[in-house]
């Protein structure tokens, strides 16, 4: 027989599930966190280290940053290269006058798990989650057991089970691009985040910290991420990044190599019943602009805070609200990684429509460099939400 076993059940330990257990614990809330991958794996599984300055502020309200603010690095520069050349927005200057923080992600995560387990939560590991039960508010495991609670969020990212338990309209975009996404044990080459366009594709330079590199090539959408040895890396990085005229690439082994694909879906609405789902499991948003960890953290934030409204003072009315809360942030975001994915990536030929759209790219970098207004524009969309 199934038994209670917490108040809100938590699948998955990334960012938006470990932040929303430990603002539930901070509100003397049970909650249990099912994880499937083990703890040595989330902790070393690197992706996006980006921070919005609103995830700085969730994090610091939280007691969950000081990790971030020892080790962290502040960044708002960022560099578009191509045959107009170069130029350079210095985007804390601009918009709202934000920035971001460089922290990787698995370090995040390191610290929030500590931080969770020092709070009393419990974390199950190595746990398969094979169904989930929205009315009745429980999990079956991979094992035959059950648990339950009185409410399930899902935050188990787009292959997770939540997502399936929530009967949804799911808006769905490819946008026919790849990346070619590369972890190097190499310093930064340039001080800003460098978008470089050139006519073998898309090619971008973002440091995680002094002596990593995160690099991304646009390759085809069936490329085999083993068919290139790096000294072939490295010489299209060079090529696209145009070092012959703006300086040469610190180089070093290569430490991650994986396949991106520009996709992106949204689920409407992101709750049903007794569970709701924050994180790439309500919404997958392409890495264009490194939206999808703050947006993540977002909703983790809002989500809490409903639960903890629900569950401590009876108020129901924000619990019910959520999806009304978090889908305009997220379609916001959308829209403006749409934009960056247009702004970055053109066809290649010299057909009338390859040519029209390349002449269109130039002018949006144009108009970037030139205008104020769109420069400011582009700030509070770079960073915020």
């Amino acid at each position: 027989m199934a038994t209670l076993s917490a108040d809100v059940l938590i699948c998955g330990a990334g960012p938006a599930g470990l932040v929303l257990g430990n603002m539930l614990r901070a509100e003397g809330i049970r909650c249990l966190i099912v994880e499937r991958q083990s703890r040595a794996h989330v902790e070393q599984r690197a992706r996006a280290g980006f921070l919005a300055a609103n995830s700085v502020r969730i994090l610091t309200e939280n007691g969950l940053a000081d990790g971030l603010h020892a080790n962290g690095l502040t960044h708002d520069t960022c560099a578009f290269r191509g045959d107009h050349g170069e130029f350079e927005l210095k985007y804390s200057g601009l918009g709202r006058g934000e920035m971001h923080t460089v922290y990787p992600q698995q370090d995040l995560v390191r610290d929030l798990v500590k931080e969770f387990l020092d709070r009393g939560g419990e974390i199950l590991f190595s746990t398969e989650v094979s169904e989930i039960d929205a009315e009745g508010a429980s999990l079956l495991l991979g094992d035959g057991s059950r648990l339950t609670g009185q409410f399930v969020a899902g935050c188990d990212g787009q292959h997770g089970v939540s997502r399936r338990a929530v009967p949804a309209r799911v808006y769905q975009r490819d946008h026919g691009i790849s990346w070619f996404a590369l972890l190097a044990e190499a310093g930064p080459s340039v001080s800003a985040v460098l978008y470089a366009m050139h006519p073998n594709g898309f090619a971008g330079h973002m440091a995680r910290n002094a002596t990593i590199t995160r690099y991304y090539l646009q390759v085809p959408k069936d490329f085999d991420p083993r068919s290139w040895p790096d000294e072939r890396i490295w010489d299209e990085l060079r090529l696209r990044m145009r070092t012959d005229q703006y300086g040469p690439l610190r180089t070093g082994r290569f430490v991650e190599r994986r396949i991106v694909h520009m996709t992106s879906h949204v689920m409407d609405p992101i709750q049903h019943a007794s569970l709701f789902l924050a994180g790439d499991a309500a919404s997958l948003i392409s890495p264009s602009a490194a939206k999808g960890a703050n947006l993540a953290l977002m909703a983790a934030e809002t989500l809490a805070k409903a639960l903890a409204g629900q569950i401590n003072l009876g108020d129901s009315v924000p619990l019910k609200s959520y999806s009304a809360e978090v889908l305009p942030r997220i379609w916001r975001a959308q829209e403006f990684s749409h934009w960056m994915i247009n702004l970055l990536h053109s066809p290649s030929g010299n057909d009338d429509d390859a040519v029209f759209l390349r002449s269109l790219q130039r002018a949006r970098l144009e108009s970037l460099r030139d205008s104020r207004a769109h420069q400011d524009h582009f700030a509070e969309n770079y960073v915020g939400i």
